[in-house]
């Protein structure tokens, strides 16, 4: 049995984003063109007034239906992830301790989140602050973008940039 997949490209302020879902909930995420510009798919539409709103700092929080598909591990760092709030970060290390883990461990789980920007993996860090990495976009680039889109203001952005 192939389950229906539909998908849906944005324009953003970090390039194109394509935005999947399956059976009523976003799947996949990607930082590239791909898929076609309109829907009829309500989530999806529903995603393209969300990712809008944040874009146009109307929206902190997402709010959609998420088909999160993983090992048990990379589940528990992606729901840590989803609770990081709008403009803060956590290390890798934070995460790891709330969920028995490691921070290798940790890291190699959000370099795998399917939803990157709705399941907020550019809010990790390293222990000293600096960005390690990010799958998305232009990397570490879009992950400093996303950060001081979030938090222009604050301190530990100002050094982040000046690394890159």
């Amino acid at each position: 049995m192939t389950e229906s997949l539909s998908q849906l490209t944005l324009d953003s302020p970090v390039g194109p984003l394509t935005v999947t879902a399956r059976q009523g909930a976003i799947c996949a995420l990607r930082f590239a063109a791909g898929g076609p510009r309109h829907s009829d798919d309500p989530v999806l539409q529903e995603s393209a007034r969300q990712i809008s709103g944040y874009f146009g700092r109307q929206l902190k929080a997402f709010d959609l239906p998420l088909d999160l598909r993983g090992s048990n591990h990379n589940l528990a760092v992606w729901h840590e992830m989803l609770s990081i709030p709008y403009g803060e970060t956590l290390t890798y290390g934070d995460i790891a301790a709330r969920i028995g883990s490691n921070p290798r461990v940790v890291g190699t789980a959000c370099g795998a989140n399917p939803i990157p920007l709705i399941v907020p993996c550019h809010r990790v860090i390293g222990k000293d602050g600096s960005l390690v990495g990010f799958s998305g976009g232009d990397g570490k680039k879009t992950k400093a973008r996303l950060l001081d889109h979030e938090a222009p203001a604050l301190p530990l952005l100002s050094g982040l940039m000046t690394e890159l």
